[in-house]
């Protein structure tokens, strides 16, 4: 298998990944045949996944526009996976373009071409992190000079805990993001949940062990809401993800009390 282009040297293209998975499902260009057979393989299970991608990208839209009509100007994308239309800094951006963006991706294939559509934007910069090492990350974070932790910043972390089982203690990771945010602070919480639809997400956690070897772990409402420890959850709450502030009809990719994903945002007081 030729290696394209814009895939980094010791990218492994026989496994599938998170981030590229994504991209497919959103029908974006930058995934290897292992990824688009492991897309195809969920939709053939969940023939509505498409729905539920774009439903999570929607929510960030609307979160990213929220918060900054809250007054925040640095954004920390935890998670990004592969930039495609309506990335962070271009929603925020477009509204100020001062906004300050700091993707942080575990993908070297997501980082890299991350870093590619970023040349030229001195307000935006891409790090290869693992959010299972937050203390780490946040040293990355403080060194690019993107991120400033001496103001609000927003936290997204965007359809990346369901990737963390219970093993790797994900609540503890987002308290020490809790910790390190300044007073005014946000984050940004979507994540699979197994509480609308029991027997898809069963179906989905079998192929993700066995055919795509990622791994998922549905969480159900409590579970998520639990998440967000400290950080004051803000109106609605957690809920399904066409359903946290819809701003048009557009923004209804899934139909609600369908939706396989829910997502909350919550403030530091």
């Amino acid at each position: 298998m030729d290696r394209p282009t814009w895939a980094p040297e010791g990218v492994d293209m026989n496994r599938p990944s998170p981030a590229r998975m994504y991209d497919a499902l959103l029908g974006g260009s930058h995934n290897f045949e292992v990824d688009r057979q492991a897309a195809e393989a969920g939709k053939a299970l969940v023939p509505d996944l498409p729905r539920l991608a774009l439903s999570n990208r929607a929510f960030l839209r609307r979160a990213v526009r929220f918060l900054v009509d809250q007054g925040v100007r640095q954004f920390l994308d935890i998670g990004s996976g592969i930039p495609t239309a309506g990335n962070v800094h271009e929603v925020a951006q477009a509204i100020d373009p001062e906004c300050r963006v700091l993707y942080a991706d575990i993908d070297p294939v997501a980082v890299a071409h991350a870093r590619a559509i970023l040349r030229g934007n001195d307000q935006a910069a891409a790090i290869e992190a693992d959010l299972r090492e937050p203390a780490a990350l946040l040293a990355q974070a403080r060194e690019t000079g993107i991120i400033d932790f001496d103001q609000p910043v927003g936290i997204l972390l965007i359809a990346v805990l369901h990737l963390m089982g219970d093993e790797y203690a994900p609540a503890e990771k987002v308290a020490a993001l809790h910790a390190a945010a300044p007073a005014g602070s946000y984050v940004a919480i979507s994540h699979l949940t197994s509480a609308t639809r029991p027997d898809d997400a069963a179906k989905l956690v079998e192929n993700s062990r066995d055919v795509s070897r990622i791994g998922l772990r549905f969480r159900t409402r409590d579970e998520i809401t639990a998440l967000f420890g400290a950080w004051q959850l803000i109106e609605p709450g957690v809920v399904e993800l066409p359903l946290w502030r819809p701003e048009s009809d557009r923004d209804q990719h899934e139909t609600p009390g369908r939706s396989l994903g829910l997502a909350g945002v919550g403030r530091k007081a």
